[in-house]
């Protein structure tokens, strides 16, 4: 029995890893949960899964909470201590790291210190500061497995051929909703256009920066850190039926690639029991319903997302956590109709460029890298 703590219980992966987990009650038990203000559906969380420890983002959420539960025996805590302790808690042999941003950094660092594998599906973790994460993994002998799709494709297929004789590894990319529509037109994008993804179900954050193809550059320094790879090993090609979640290039020409249907249920199933398998509640993917796999080669003008990344991550220091702080600042303020789709590059770019690339010593070199950006910017645009 795997004993599980969740880190966002609420969102997109965490309602996935709790169903998950109900479907192998044999297998799994959840001892921690972690939200934000979703009290109706942590209650029902609560209920169904009898967790010893939850934790909400605030104080009036936590008053509210207690008063939907009050003769189950939780222990309700809140705030940033409250998701320390839930990603710490003595009792989890796991802990899946599924908040949405920046806000998962310090309880992923926490739950490392204390000795627990992380299931990350929380990639801005390693986009912050990969360095520091992995460091910290490696002298504490933890496991970091991916649960994005395109990095769990890439653990899988590393597993049959060997990390001493790989060439290269290949994320796939849908292309987003604007794939084939002309970038002229992209300053007229809603954010109700953007987030009606083709292929995916995710969170907001996720789905624009699936539009943007941000998600593509962030995960591009997600793999570099989780596989130790140079930025020339990893490459990006677009694969719009999102089946292919990613491949492996051997150096005598060999590729491996990851097939699959597109449900996240999976990717968790497999961060969840490994090294086992276990069996899955989807069906298998029928090659024979499929029309075609089709490849098209990546627009970096198009979508100029994925080149910041790739500067960023070469650049190192703090100009990733820049990266990271200014797209999240900017997917917020489009989604407020108070930046154009099209003015989404434009901030990353702009705040990049202010605030060029600083040394990374310490954990609060990068807080307060997230931290300058992030004020700066709201600021900056709360005027106009």
């Amino acid at each position: 029995m795997k004993r599980v703590s969740i880190l966002g219980s609420t969102g997109s992966i965490g309602v996935r890893t709790l169903d998950v987990i109900e479907r192998h009650p044999d297998g799994f038990q959840v001892v921690a949960l972690a939200a934000g203000t979703k009290v109706d559906l942590l209650a029902e969380q609560v209920l169904r899964f009898r967790p010893h420890l939850v934790s909400v983002a605030t104080e009036e959420a936590a008053k509210e909470l207690q008063r939907r539960l009050p003769r189950v025996p939780v222990n309700i805590l809140w705030g940033e201590e409250g998701l320390v302790q839930v990603a710490r808690t003595e009792e989890a042999d796991l802990v899946v790291s599924a908040l949405v941003g920046s806000t998962g950094l310090l309880p992923t660092l926490a739950a490392i210190r204390a000795g627990k594998d992380i299931a990350l599906a929380n990639k801005e973790v390693l986009v912050m500061a990969g360095e520091l994460v992995t460091a910290e993994a490696r002298k504490m002998g933890v496991k970091i497995l991916p649960v994005d799709s395109e990095h769990s494709a890439i653990f899988q297929c590393l597993g049959h051929g060997g990390r001493q004789y790989l060439k290269k590894i290949i994320l796939t990319a849908s292309g987003g909703p604007f794939r084939t529509r002309p970038k002229a037109s992209f300053a007229s994008v809603t954010p109700e256009e953007a987030l009606n993804h083709p292929t995916w179900n995710m969170g907001r954050k996720i789905t624009i920066d699936s539009a943007t193809l941000m998600n593509k550059g962030l995960e591009v320094i997600e793999a570099r850190w989780l596989f130790d790879l140079s930025l020339k090993e990893i490459d990006i090609i677009i694969h719009p039926q999102s089946i292919i979640h990613s491949l492996v290039e051997y150096m005598d020409g060999s590729i491996l690639a990851q097939l699959s249907v597109t449900d996240m249920r999976l990717p968790i199933l497999y961060a969840l029991s490994y090294p086992k398998r276990l069996e899955s509640p989807l069906p298998s993917l029928d090659l024979t319903t499929l029309a075609a796999l089709t490849f098209e080669p990546l627009d970096m003008e198009k979508f100029p997302c994925i080149g910041y990344a790739y500067e960023a991550a070469e650049a190192g220091g703090t100009l990733p956590t820049v990266l990271n702080a200014a797209n999240e600042v900017a997917v917020h303020l489009f989604l407020e109709r108070r930046l154009g789709f099209d003015e989404i590059p434009l901030l990353i770019r702009k705040a990049m460029d202010e605030h060029g690339r600083r040394p990374v010593r310490s954990l609060e070199d990068v807080l307060e890298a997230d931290r300058e950006v992030r004020q700066r910017f709201t600021m900056e645009y709360s005027k106009q």
